[in-house]
């Protein structure tokens, strides 16, 4: 059995808007092991991007821990915890949030400039996942001649290149019509399977939250049980029994 990297402790969130206290997260508790991919799915409101936030530390609990690999997220001071995420945490949004006058090449290569490498180190590394999205033929287009699919395998491929343990992505087939979100959800599972990356998937959509083995619903902050699937590997087997 994997080693559990995060650990989510009696997690709370409370917040004062205009007098009125909102609680997104109400005592969540998860064990999410090494290596797994998980879905997490609930209603708008129901405090699934804030449990991400809070994950990666670009948001503290009001009461609680999180810890990854052992550490407490929460306790790290901002720029402690800017640093970790830089290392460790790699986040895909809805949009793909590319910067316009660049080249795809360049949108990936940018993520690595806060990183001690040298040039010929960070285009090795900017061209490794840029093949790993399918996309080697499209490095040198800027935003605006690639496809929303393409966009967002770029914005992947951002979120990879500095070699995260864990990747947060937030409805990232959200606009994404059905078999440029198939193309995306294909290179989540390799992460995955294939390369023993940590993924949280928050979505809406049933069919894109069945690539993950674990799915986890989120009602009112508070957390179900989750539903174990079988991995698509696992699937193939049975398949070809």
């Amino acid at each position: 059995m994997a080693n559990t990297l995060i650990e989510i402790r009696n997690l709370t969130k409370v917040y004062d808007r205009g007098g009125t206290k909102v609680t997104p997260l109400k005592e969540v508790s998860l064990s999410i092991p090494e290596g797994e991919f998980v879905a997490l799915m609930g209603p708008s409101g129901s405090g699934k991007s804030t449990l991400l936030n809070i994950i990666s530390g670009i948001d503290t609990p009001t009461t609680g821990d999180v810890l990854v690999g052992g550490l407490s997220i929460p306790s790290l001071k901002r720029s402690e915890a800017a640093a970790w995420r830089s290392r460790n945490v790699g986040y895909v949004f809805q949009s793909a949030n590319l910067i316009p006058v660049l080249t795809a090449y360049e949108n990936v290569e940018i993520a690595l400039f806060l990183h001690n490498l040298s040039r010929a180190k960070r285009k090795d590394r900017a061209l490794t996942v840029l093949k790993l999205v399918g996309l080697t033929d499209r490095q040198d287009h800027l935003p605006g001649q690639l496809s929303g699919g393409e966009e967002q395998r770029v914005a992947i491929a951002r979120a990879m290149v500095a070699d995260p343990k864990i990747l947060l992505a937030d409805e990232p087939t959200g606009e994404l019509d059905a078999n440029a979100a198939k193309e995306v959800l294909k290179i989540f599972g390799l992460l995955s399977e294939k390369f023993g990356k940590t993924i949280l998937l928050v979505t809406h959509d049933p069919v894109a939250a069945e690539r993950a083995h674990l799915i986890y619903h989120l009602e009112k902050g508070s957390l179900l049980p989750a539903v174990e699937q079988q991995t698509p590997a696992a699937q193939l087997s049975q398949a070809s029994d």
